[in-house]
């Protein structure tokens, strides 16, 4: 492994250096995880942290990310601080993995994010000028594409969504780069008039009954109802969770009446359902 130099020491950047209180603060803390890590790996470590490799690791991190998300949702710093924790994990166990290959270690990883930060903002770092957010992430694509090219490497806009990102955000994200160069329509009318397009050929296919098509259709409405949530600024992946959050404590609110009564769930009639149902959305204060 090559030592690569520290972009914070390069007066030439203009970088914002910390103080030596403040690198200690934070360089002890992250060399005493990477140091834990190691002692783990090690050949008198841990068993099951000696038998994980990159494949068995993955779902960790998808987790974990997850877990992240639901600390923000819930607005508990203290689970915030823990998951973020547990995610970091994963990072630094990844780059641990690499150094015992010789690719690269976690002091790698964090040189080469910083790079890649100095180099996306030159209108901090160097001569550019970026005054509104649109104007920096148009500098941020500009020179990631450039990058791109530079390596060789894939070139399409579409380039840098990830296969095993969530359907709908993917699906966004796809929406958000073809958009970038203009392949879009001009308002929110364009993709209403796709979903109600789609959703008429779902309904076509469901009465032919042909399976392949009915997956044909149903996601292309899904996508676009995608394209909407992108016109109107909302998160699909988002707007989704909390659909099923409110359907979940709703559902949960039947059960809950059933058993005030005695009964099971499968005992009531749907017309008692829906008064438990519709009981709940009025406590939520909702009407949808």
């Amino acid at each position: 492994m090559t030592e690569r130099p520290r972009p914070w020491s390069d007066d030439h950047h203009r970088l914002t250096r910390p103080d030596e209180a403040e690198r200690a603060h934070f360089g002890d803390a992250f060399e005493r995880l990477v140091g834990i890590m190691a002692r783990l790996r090690g050949e008198d470590g841990c068993p099951w942290d000696r038998a994980q490799d990159l494949a068995s690791l993955k779902p960790y991190l998808v987790e974990e990310a997850y877990e992240v998300l639901d600390a923000i949702d819930a607005g508990d710093p203290r689970a915030h601080e823990e998951e973020l924790g547990d995610l970091l994990l994963q990072v630094v166990f990844q780059a641990e993995i690499r150094r015992q290959e010789g690719a690269f270690d976690a002091a790698h990883v964090c040189h080469a994010i910083a790079d890649k930060l100095v180099r996306r903002h030159p209108h901090v770092f160097a001569d550019g000028t970026a005054d509104t957010p649109e104007a920096v992430t148009a500098t941020w694509a500009e020179i990631k594409a450039q990058e791109k090219r530079d390596k060789g490497g894939d070139t399409s806009a579409l380039a840098g969504v990830p296969r095993a990102l969530p359907a709908l955000l993917r699906a966004q994200r796809v929406g958000e780069k073809a958009a970038r160069v203009g392949f879009d329509w001009p308002d929110v009318a364009g993709p209403l008039g796709k979903v109600a397009e789609e959703v008429g050929e779902l309904a076509e296919a469901i009465e032919a009954g042909d399976p392949a098509a009915i997956g044909h259709e149903l996601g292309d409405a899904l996508f676009s109802l995608v394209n909407v949530a992108r016109f109107v600024g909302v998160g699909a992946e988002e707007a989704l969770q909390h659909a099923v959050e409110r359907f979940s404590r709703r559902f949960r609110a039947v059960e809950a009446g059933a058993a005030g009564e005695g009964r099971a769930l499968s005992d009531l009639t749907l017309a008692e359902m829906d008064r438990y149902w519709e009981e709940a959305k009025a406590r939520e204060g909702q009407g949808g």
